[in-house]
């Protein structure tokens, strides 16, 4: 009776560990290796995220405590020198991997440059320094392996869609100098703070709901251009009534008053969230500025 009891003891135990170890979601990719990072005791700040990973209706990563790397190297053939680390939007409330991560990494991959999108752990209402450092993580592992994925660690650089696109303007604006990406690619970012240009969500979620006009206007990044601020190009549509364009037009305004060298495009439509959408019209368009700015900074 006694060996009973304990057996079921050890049983309900076993049961009670199981559930409580945390589960994440595994998205079906051609990535070709995955990398489980670090996760919230590795890294240098948590998120304080303890529930699990879950996919949304939208078919995004919510609760994300666990940093995971999915690269794409480029063939030898086609290899340009380039990578660049991609960061999927989502509002710093989940992240939109499959369209803004994964199909610009194969995109990337087919033009030669080496794609690395980064699963960052979400900033949960005031952690804003958690995703900076798994941006950064991403453009360090490049780096450190760029000799066998056959890429120049000097033309390691970011990508980024929507609040993505504000973490690769924060990651190229808050870096130091010496570890800056090389350089910056947004598509329709959040960029300022400022109350009639801004994704409030975005804001709220990075640096929480009770954060101060100062700090907002902290991360209003087109107050922290400088200088050393990586070439950068801006992809947007005129209609976007998610993220208004004014707010890229800043940025770019304090790049050039800076003189870094800068681009954008500002397509007639598609709203936001375009990249990668089936029947966007401006596809070819935006694919042909992109190609030929990678190609005049790989000179």
């Amino acid at each position: 009776m006694k060996r009973i009891f304990i057996a079921l003891t050890l049983m309900f135990a076993f049961t009670l560990s199981a559930s409580a170890q945390k589960t994440f979601v595994e998205i079906p990719c051609n990535a070709d290796k995955i990398i489980k990072h670090w996760n919230n005791k590795k890294a240098p700040h948590s998120n304080e995220i303890t529930k699990d990973e879950f996919r949304t209706k939208a078919g995004h990563i919510a609760n994300v405590s666990q940093t995971v790397f999915y690269l794409y190297k480029a063939d030898a053939d086609k290899a340009t020198g380039q990578a660049v680390v991609i960061l999927p939007g989502g509002g710093y409330r989940n992240v939109c991997i499959e369209r803004e991560g994964f199909a610009i990494a194969e995109y990337f991959k087919s033009i030669g440059v080496t794609a690395l999108v980064v699963k960052y752990r979400l900033p949960n209402l005031g952690h804003k320094e958690v995703p900076l450092e798994d941006a950064q993580a991403g453009l360090a592992y490049l780096r450190k392996n760029a000799k066998k994925l056959g890429v120049d660690p000097t033309k390691v650089g970011i990508c980024g869609s929507s609040a993505g696109g504000h973490l690769a303007a924060y990651t190229s604006t808050f870096t130091e100098d010496a570890k800056k990406p090389a350089f910056s690619i947004l598509f329709y970012p959040v960029i300022s703070g400022e109350s009639c240009m801004t994704h409030q969500g975005t804001f709220l979620n990075l640096l929480g709901k009770d954060h101060s006009p100062a700090m907002r206007e902290q991360y209003s990044l087109e107050n922290r251009v400088t200088a050393t601020t990586p070439p950068t190009l801006l992809l947007l549509s005129n209609n976007d009534g998610t993220v208004p364009p004014i707010s890229s037009v800043l940025y770019y305004e304090a790049l050039k008053y800076h003189g870094v060298e800068a681009s954008m495009h500002i397509y007639p439509e598609g709203g936001h969230g375009w990249v990668f959408r089936k029947g966007f019209r401006y596809e070819k368009a935006w694919k042909h500025s992109l190609e030929k700015w990678l190609k005049e900074l790989n000179k």
